[in-house]
């Protein structure tokens, strides 16, 4: 009987490392795609894409050529987040995300890209650094992502 359930609890292990492996670049990629089709399509539930304590930063670039970063919380950028969405919708604002690098950062994984706002012409930097979370389940924890938009710097430390 000692061997069996020696063998069971060796197995219920086994299992629970397995569920713990590693995340992979596909499964980063995979989460990215999604949490792009929920950003794009308005869902609520892009919120749940990031972890609680994410570093939001937006680096402000100036109509003089210099830049300036503004960081923000979650609590204040899905507030913000919420605040746009409606114009956004209204004018169809999306984001396509180009030119895709991932790169392993400890457990994590960084995705360097080009974001291309659906209202410019034009290719600006983003980061997103994306990895597990307690539970092991992926979420945003930082999101990096150069702006023409001035509004930005009122948030500005």
């Amino acid at each position: 009987m000692k061997k069996i359930l020696s063998i069971v609890f060796a197995l219920i292990i086994t299992a629970g490392l397995a569920a713990h492996a590693a995340t992979t670049p596909q499964e980063v990629l995979a989460f990215f795609n999604n949490y792009i089709e929920a950003a794009n399509t308005y869902s609520e539930k892009v919120t749940d894409f990031y972890s609680p304590n994410a570093k939001i930063i937006r680096v402000v670039m100036k109509p003089d050529g210099t830049t300036a970063s503004v960081t923000a919380n979650t609590k204040q950028y899905f507030n913000q987040m919420r605040i746009g969405a409606n114009l956004a919708k209204i004018n169809k604002y999306k984001n396509f995300y180009t030119e895709r690098k991932i790169t392993k950062q400890g457990n994590d994984y960084k995705i360097t890209c080009l974001r291309k706002p659906s209202t410019s012409d034009y290719k600006i930097p983003a980061h997103f650094v994306i990895g597990p979370d307690a539970n092991g389940n992926l979420k945003i924890k930082e999101e990096m992502m150069y702006t023409k938009q001035q509004k930005f710097l009122k948030y500005a430390k």
